[in-house]
């Protein structure tokens, strides 16, 4: 199953998520592929994630026959102020400049001259959209239209953020990736946005923000009933709403369970439940 966005470019309908992987992230990264995983997410920030050992498990996939363009990869520019003092470019420099280093960085990282996806890691201002991250955006829009990115997006953003950037941009967001939590609808308010718009949106922390929706029994009954784990049924459920759900497992069984997500069907009972259950 593939989504699409507004722009017309395909995703996959699961990603692998590389944050907080280590020293590990090479060889999960090339397990994830192996196992049957299409979309890799990463970041340029050192603090979370190793975008280096990405590009190095994409050589040794290479390597294997794997090509760069059966998969799809996203990264990110993650503002200084979600870094630490190893920036993948001059933090003195203007916000423009900064951009295109970070890109420049993630590409040589990577071993491509291109990357599926481009989101900015979190907008600069907590209320609106501020001048910061205006002047980011554009510089991302720049990079969209040499080619450098197949699409745009924003990150751990608030409906109202998103309302702004959809209105006023050249180029809305194709995609956006918020920390889903159940409490909120899974992001209702957001998702909606993102429906109306043609974006494509990606849930992570689906599972480790929502502790008490996965013990809770209506839940668990619904797994038994339909003879599947909790993680599969969220990420089941997830799909069925319009979600590109991302997981971090390290674990090659949970891997293969999880993609096999897509292949049950919930009722729409079992859905409203689901996405009602923790408001």
């Amino acid at each position: 199953m593939t989504l699409i966005a507004y722009n017309q470019i395909p995703l996959p309908s699961f990603m692998y998520g590389t944050a907080w992987k280590k020293e590990a992230t090479s060889p999960l990264v090339q397990l994830a592929v192996t196992s049957g995983f299409k979309a890799i997410d990463t970041a340029n920030q050192l603090i979370h994630y190793q975008e280096s050992l990405v590009g190095d498990a994409l050589l040794a996939l290479q390597q294997k026959g794997v090509r760069r363009d059966t998969l799809f990869l996203q990264t990110k520019f993650t503002p200084v102020n979600g870094q630490d003092r190893r920036t993948p470019y001059d933090a003195s420099a203007d916000l423009t400049t900064q951009v295109k280093q970070s890109m420049d960085s993630s590409l040589n990282h990577l071993h491509t001259d291109y990357v599926d996806s481009y989101v900015l890691h979190g907008p600069y201002s907590r209320v609106d959209l501020g001048a910061e991250d205006w002047e980011v955006w554009t510089a991302m829009e720049e990079l969209y239209k040499l080619g450098k990115t197949k699409m745009i997006g924003i990150s751990n953003v608030t409906a109202k953020q998103l309302k702004q950037l959809c209105a006023k941009a050249m180029n809305k967001p194709m995609v956006v990736q918020n920390r889903c939590f159940a409490v909120t609808g899974w992001d209702h308010e957001v998702r909606e946005i993102c429906r109306d718009q043609g974006i494509i949106y990606q849930g992570f922390s689906l599972l480790t923000a929502n502790t008490g929706v996965m013990t809770h029994p209506a839940v668990r009954a619904i797994a038994k009933r339909l003879s599947c784990g909790i993680a599969k049924l969220i990420f089941s459920f997830a799909m069925q709403i319009g979600m590109l759900p991302l997981t971090g497992t390290t674990n090659a069984q949970h891997m293969k369970d999880d993609l096999a997500a897509d292949k049950f069907k919930l009722s729409q009972d079992d859905i409203e439940q689901i996405e009602t259950i923790a408001m």
